[in-house]
């Protein structure tokens, strides 16, 4: 499944994307996107569209219909706020990450009231400190996280959350932004209670960015009946009247490319097995941070009490710049992601989601042990000593 994977490392060879999105897109999914343009109002593209609808109902754990949002994630966070609410509505925004955070920017600007809590990038949520803000806050209408939050490589506990405050305890709705996750960690909308969940097509699901997809529950239309905030390109009503069609199709003219390289992606994974491709996650999560702490790394946020197994962030000693060492490991032909928030000047983040394999990650972890010596040399003022790698060849 592997496939180039974006141009600019050494020599003429693409770099192999360990990011968090836009991930490697294999060479199956790329041909399904190149080949000649079909028009959106055909039938081959709706049955396109129709395998996509289908394949990704297990991925969310749904058997609601998604709704292809022809945007990226930020986009359909964004129509999912204008599309339940209502001017003056509150919501509590979990905000332990930077995309948990956005929730509540995107809130605000449509004039809905953010209650933050979890304020603390470094730690989960608090479910004594939701349960707090719902007591405080009656009027609240919903509850908003991430399910994995790149900034931070937190996996919050959806289902606490939903427990605590959705249909079956206090009424509220629960919004979950899965853009990092859902496809690449088990998802169960339907058992969990959650009311809308969002995704898109640059990471776990192995496609070229700008398509997104989102999940709404009975309760999750209820509320939109009731929004009075301005919505028209990102009208829900519309998009779900456009794909329940005998032959569905959507309401404007969507990315066709992007659809077509969806469904053939979707087809991939259910080809590999669910189970197995969040087996596989798991794994490389699981290297991932056993690699780093052989070589003396530390993780970014190692109080997190349950970690994201699309991403991993790293924090590194004071005498490693991440701007340097990610040049370092580049220059080899990897691209790595930077912090974000506060962490950017003292860690970096690796991603292994999507179509990325466990020899992806060892070559990873063998630019960063060689970059590593390499600066380490450098603030010593010594040469580099020898990788285990090459130990190895030697002995």
């Amino acid at each position: 499944m592997t496939a180039y994977s974006g141009g600019g490392g050494a020599g003429d060879e693409p770099l192999l994307l360990m990011t968090p999105g836009p991930t490697r897109v294999p060479e199956r999914v790329l041909r399904a996107g190149a080949r000649p343009m079909i028009h959106h109002r055909t039938p081959e593209f709706s049955r396109e569209l129709a395998v996509a609808l289908e394949l990704l109902r297990p991925v969310f754990g749904t058997a609601e219909t998604p709704l292809p949002i022809h945007t990226t994630g930020r986009g359909a966070l964004e129509a999912s706020i204008c599309n339940l609410f209502s001017p003056g509505d509150e919501i509590v925004v979990c905000c332990n990450g930077k995309f948990g955070e956005m929730w509540a920017r995107l809130a605000e600007s449509y004039g809905v009231v953010a209650r933050r809590i979890a304020t603390r990038w470094e730690l989960g949520v608090d479910t004594a400190e939701l349960e707090s803000a719902l007591d405080d806050h009656p009027r609240t209408r919903a509850i908003a996280l991430a399910f994995g939050d790149s900034s931070t490589g937190v996996a919050n506990d959806i289902e606490a959350v939903a427990r605590i405050g959705g249909a079956r305890s206090r009424d509220k709705l629960v919004l979950v932004d899965g853009v990092s996750s859902i496809g690449g960690m088990p998802f169960a909308f339907d058992e969990w209670g959650v009311d809308v969940a969002v995704t898109a097509s640059q990471k776990c699901l192995m496609s070229a960015p700008g398509l997104s997809w989102a999940v709404l529950s009975d309760r999750a239309w209820s509320a939109c009946e009731s929004s009075t905030l301005p919505k028209s390109y990102w009208d829900f009503t519309a998009v779900k009247r456009a794909v329940g069609k005998p032959r569905p199709e959507t309401p404007g003219t969507p990315p066709v490319a992007i659809v077509l390289q969806v469904a053939e992606a979707l087809r991939m994974i259910h080809e590999e097995r669910l189970d197995a491709v969040y087996a596989r996650h798991a794994a490389l999560a699981r290297r991932v941070r056993e690699g780093i702490h052989e070589l003396g790394l530390s993780l970014q946020c190692p109080e997190l009490p349950r970690l994201s197994a699309t991403m991993t962030a790293i924090a590194l000693p004071a005498e490693i710049e991440p701007r340097a060492l990610r040049e370092r490991i580049k220059a080899r032909g990897i691209l790595t992601a930077g912090g974000l928030g506060p962490f950017e000047p003292i860690g970096f983040r690796i991603g292994h989601m999507g179509d990325i394999r466990m020899a992806d990650v060892e070559r990873t972890l063998d630019a960063l042990r060689h970059s590593l010596d390499e600066l380490r040399a450098n603030a010593a003022g010594a040469p580099p000593h020898e990788s285990r790698s090459e130990r190895a060849v030697a002995s």
